[in-house]
């Protein structure tokens, strides 16, 4: 399966409602962001057009606010904390488990692109511990079975999406 084809029509109304406006950059792409999934490499030098920026600059927000993504990511998202808490209370354990039952690294996203794994230095949700976040829902005090229960939630094996 491939990423969904990408809705240039859509990003090119994204950009016009933002021409001229050089404050709205980041706003501009986090719209593109969520209308996507990602910032397509392709959309950096009609955005920089538009808002009167070098390409570099719009290149330079982009990788450098880890909420931005350059590549498709999977329908979910699981982020790993390995913060002080989640460490001491077995977050290693989750993301072994996690890389086991997906067969992926951190950062990787999976070939039918459901899932994307990475690792983050906190969640801030230290009372759950060990804790993880699959897309903006929060999971903690986590055990093998329980990740096993949260990755079937959001898709793992269907295969069919």
């Amino acid at each position: 399966m491939k990423p969904k084809e990408i809705d240039w029509d859509r990003i090119n109304e994204i950009i016009e409602a933002h021409k001229g406006k050089k404050w709205a950059l980041i706003p501009l792409l986090q719209e593109i962001q969520e209308n996507e999934g990602y910032i397509p490499p392709e959309a950096i030098e009609p955005v920089a057009e538009a808002l009167n920026l070098p390409p570099s600059q719009v290149q330079g927000v982009v990788t450098f606010y880890a909420g931005f993504a350059l590549e498709p990511k999977g329908k979910c998202v699981l982020k790993v904390c390995r913060g002080t808490a989640c460490h001491v209370k077995g977050g290693q354990s989750v993301l072994k488990t996690i890389k086991k039952e997906l067969d992926l690294e951190d950062g990787q996203t999976s070939q039918d692109y459901q899932f994307t794994l990475e690792t983050v230095a906190c969640l801030g949700a230290c009372f759950l511990a060990p804790a993880m976040m699959a897309n903006r829902d929060y999971y903690g005090k986590l055990s093998p079975t329980k990740i096993t229960s949260v990755l079937d939630q959001y898709g793992k094996d269907k295969g069919d999406d």
